[in-house]
């Protein structure tokens, strides 16, 4: 169940970046980050009524909350970054946050087998070579590559406070909502000090219409994306953190493959290789 429920986060993560990606190429990444989590907040807050979600109260609920504060600033970095550099190489650098939930399960006690250690290893090493030698590249591509930790290390502390916020499925339930509540809270806060300080909240071309147009695909990228969050939170109550973060962390493999088959990026020798490693690692992770 663990392997299951954190490759479809890898799935659902891999295709809310490159949606999130494509769309911060015409508007602005806050805005963004507060639409698509605003629609999410709506749908999740239907289901916590519809389940009762609401009784399940609790002092869990302040990790959701600091996870909510905490996703928006991961977001906004690696829109930005995806706006920027090419997303087959982006998204991979910013999946070495997968360290800070790794590690945490580590100091709570985990003790992966050698099977999965060796797993372990290998997947992350096909993330680190599938961002590619870049570092020295454009200037813009430098500023992409900059952002990436931001959002990296904000990605592994949600990863590791989202498991920590509900014990059941209700509850899940309504720490998705809390968390998101947050996000459009703290988003939106942000985007209307960057508004007053002079900065554009709508696309430069076709403002508000662009905005409707896009609602389906904001929809997408936030529904996705609290999807992958409960996905996540599933697998890593099920079975070794360690596991689930490192199966969940190879959703740069699918926004790859998906700026390749639509945006026609191609990938060097390397990337290449790398995406091959981590799918190796799922396969050695999944088997022990």
């Amino acid at each position: 169940m663990t392997a299951l429920f954190a490759l479809a986060t890898a799935l659902l993560w891999g295709l809310a970046d490159f949606g999130g990606g494509l769309l911060t190429r015409r508007t602005p990444a806050l805005t963004v980050v507060v639409v698509s989590q605003s629609i999410a907040v709506a749908v999740l807050g239907v289901i916590v009524v519809a389940t009762g979600a609401w009784t399940e109260t609790g002092p869990r609920l302040w990790y959701a909350v600091a996870a909510g504060v905490v996703g928006p600033v991961a977001m906004l970095a690696f829109y930005k970054a995806l706006a920027l550099g090419p997303m087959g190489v982006v998204s991979p650098l910013g999946s070495i946050g997968v360290a800070v939930p790794v590690g945490v399960g580590i100091v709570v006690g985990e003790r992966p087998g050698l099977l999965q250690l060796a797993g372990i290893a290998v997947a992350v090493a096909g993330i680190v070579l599938a961002g590619g030698p870049e570092l020295r590249g454009a200037a813009v591509r430098r500023q992409a590559i900059a952002l990436t930790p931001v959002a990296a290390i904000g990605f592994g502390a949600v990863m590791a406070l989202i498991a920590e916020a509900s014990t059941s499925i209700t509850g899940l339930f309504l720490a998705l909502f809390v968390q998101r509540v947050t996000n459009v809270a703290v988003g939106g806060s942000v985007l209307y000090v960057s508004v007053r300080r002079g900065a554009r909240a709508l696309p430069e071309e076709g403002g508000l219409r662009v905005i409707r147009a896009a609602l389906p695909a904001l929809a997408f990228v936030g529904l996705a994306d609290v999807a992958a969050n409960g996905t996540y939170s599933i697998a890593a109550q099920n079975g070794p953190v360690t596991v689930a973060a490192v199966l969940a962390s190879l959703y740069p493999v699918i926004t790859a493959m998906a700026a390749r088959g639509v945006l026609k990026e191609r990938l060097r020798a390397v990337q290449a290789a790398g995406a091959g490693l981590a799918l190796v690692g799922t396969v050695l992770l999944a088997a022990g």
